[in-house]
């Protein structure tokens, strides 16, 4: 019995005014997407309508998320409209899963022409948590500012949106699902593949395993405790460090993705990845990991508990490709970090002898630079790294240079880092996040501060907190202009750079979930002494915070009386 062409529906709808992707996709309250009429579909016709016409019939996109609540009915409604906007074939993870790092090696190995990634990163899961779609584009990066624009113009004047709201599709069955549809000269097909085996062959081709396994099961064999934090990464890490690497099952904990992460932020950092310090602490464990709900942010940890911040992290990775075959192959032709990140791998570079690139925040930047040769590694200090294999961050594989440069240099994860500031100094960081701000409040604080730095007299502004000085060198609004195509990307935070090497940035984050405005404000000092090596963090930074809190009247402008975060 021949069955009907599935039809396809035009839906007429209302523009919404805030629908403009930021530095991680369109992040909202579930709520609003689950709750508000046509959010969901109007945003995603608007991603499909940015793509022009002619490249987007029949073309191949990919499909993932990080697992959390809505993704299930979000993707249905993405297959509906896909079909009926005439893309030809949907690749999607078994059971809607993949990571982003996956997305990006994905669209780039079958050569898609994007993909869209539901997930809100680190932020809560849950009804009463944050979803987010995400867009990349045929690098398998994120979307570039253009693009972001593009879908920006048309949410603001949709009217209608097509649907083909009979189709049905099944995330759980592995393989080929065809369709007939009105007004369809071919097929629309879904394809649903394996979540890990494509990254997992990638990753194959990058290190050495073999090595790596010897270090997980050999008589002195590394012991790990690694948390998948209920996000995606669950399937990947059984997947990769136990069943191909060796580690033992029980090596890995919260392996199983849950809608709501298990009820905590699958935020890979001291503040919310506690269960891993706690393990670490005991010295049972010679290295550590958490992941976030994606994948593309990580957190690495020494035995006993020893922290590596994610700026040490870079830099340590640059001064020891050479323990990666991809590398050894490919050669490193040059190492990008955002502005907010720490100057520790410029010291790396400059001893290289390889170009630096400092870039505003959001991995799209870092797209060109590889894309056009400049650059093998990069990274942000929020937890991400990665390099030109993909043209995202990626959690795993950065795991994965950890446990090669730890297989090659016979060393813990804490001679590792003593070792490389000895030789390079240390560059004390941290960050603190104000929260759910009044979106108001916060960009007048911003302006305001501007015009405090800005003025010809801060350029001599000498700072004495205790027995410390400090001599304002430089300070501006970064503004960044692409060696590749010449864009130039203003506004992207407030640097005051001191004499000593020492560094303030402020910066209001794009990337939150529309629960109000943050600020960002990044303190950073260089110690060349290795006697002064193993000091508090906080205490060395205390008067660089000091300042960073009288200049800006944070406290007094918000009413805040410290930060939420402090990382």
């Amino acid at each position: 019995m021949e069955t009907s062409p599935i039809p396809v529906v035009t839906v007429q709808t209302s523009p919404f005014e805030d629908q403009r992707p930021g530095t991680g996709g369109l992040r909202r309250k579930t709520a609003v997407f689950e709750g508000k009429k046509n959010y969901l579909q109007n945003y995603i016709q608007s991603l499909l309508s940015s793509i022009d016409l002619r490249d987007r019939q029949g073309c191949t996109m990919v499909v993932g998320s990080d697992g959390r609540h809505f993704s299930r009915v979000a993707i249905e409604v993405i297959v509906q409209m896909a079909a009926a906007n005439g893309i030809g074939r949907l690749v999607i993870g078994h059971n809607g899963l993949l990571s982003t790092p996956a997305v990006s090696c994905i669209i780039r190995k079958i050569k898609a022409i994007g993909g869209i990634i539901l997930t809100a990163s680190h932020n809560p899961g849950g009804p009463g948590g944050d979803f987010g779609i995400k867009f990349n584009v045929a690098n398998g990066g994120p979307s570039p500012d253009i693009v972001m624009e593009r879908i920006a113009q048309v949410s603001r004047t949709l009217e209608e949106f097509a649907i083909c709201p009979d189709l049905r599709i099944d995330l759980s069955r592995l393989g080929r699902q065809d369709f007939d549809l009105e007004n369809k000269f071919k097929p629309f097909r879904v394809e649903i593949v394996d979540s890990v085996e494509v990254y997992l062959q990638l990753l194959r081709n990058i290190f050495d395993f073999g090595a790596i396994k010897s270090l997980l099961t050999g008589p002195d064999q590394l012991k790990l405790h690694i948390d998948a934090m209920n996000g995606v990464m669950g399937p990947y890490v059984r997947r990769i460090l136990c069943d191909e690497l060796g580690a033992p099952a029980n090596s890995a904990v919260n392996c199983v993705p849950l809608e709501d992460f298990g009820g905590q932020p699958p935020e890979p950092n001291l503040t919310y990845a506690t269960a891993l310090v706690e393990a670490m602490k005991g010295g049972e464990f010679g290295f550590g990991a958490a992941f976030d709900a994606d994948g593309d942010r990580y957190m690495i940890l020494g035995e006993n508990g020893f922290f590596v911040h994610p700026s040490d992290s870079l830099a340590i990775m640059a001064a020891n490709l050479s323990s990666i075959p991809y590398f050894k192959q490919q050669g490193v032709r040059g190492f990008a970090r955002s502005m907010p990140t720490s100057t520790a791998i410029d010291r790396v570079a400059k001893a290289m002898k390889l170009a630096l690139y400092e870039t505003p925040t959001g991995w799209r930047y870092f797209g060109n630079l590889m894309d056009s040769g400049r650059c093998s590694l990069c990274g942000e200090e929020s937890f991400g790294t990665g390099s030109d294999h993909i043209r995202e961050k990626d959690g795993l594989w950065s795991v994965l240079v950890w446990l090669s440069i730890m297989a090659a240099r016979n060393q813990s994860v804490e001679q590792i880092v003593r070792e490389h500031w000895a030789k390079f100094g240390r560059h004390y960081v941290c960050r603190f996040d104000y929260e759910g701000l009044d979106p108001r409040a916060a960009f007048y604080l911003m302006k305001d501060l501007e015009g405090v730095i800005s003025d010809k007299a801060f350029a001599y502004q000498k700072f004495a907190v205790g027995d410390h000085m400090y001599n304002v060198e430089k300070a501006d609004n970064f503004e960044y202009i692409d060696p590749v195509d010449g864009s130039v990307a203003r506004n992207q935070g407030l640097r005051i750079i001191f004499s000593n090497a020492s560094r303030l940035v402020f910066r209001l984050s794009g990337s939150g979930g529309g629960g109000g405005a943050t600020v960002r404000i990044y303190a950073e000092s260089f110690e060349r002494d290795p006697e002064r090596h193993s000091r508090e963090t906080q205490v060395v930074l205390g008067p660089l915070i000091a300042i960073a809190l009288k200049i800006s009247n944070i406290h007094e402008r918000t009413g805040r009386r410290g930060p939420n975060i402090i990382t």
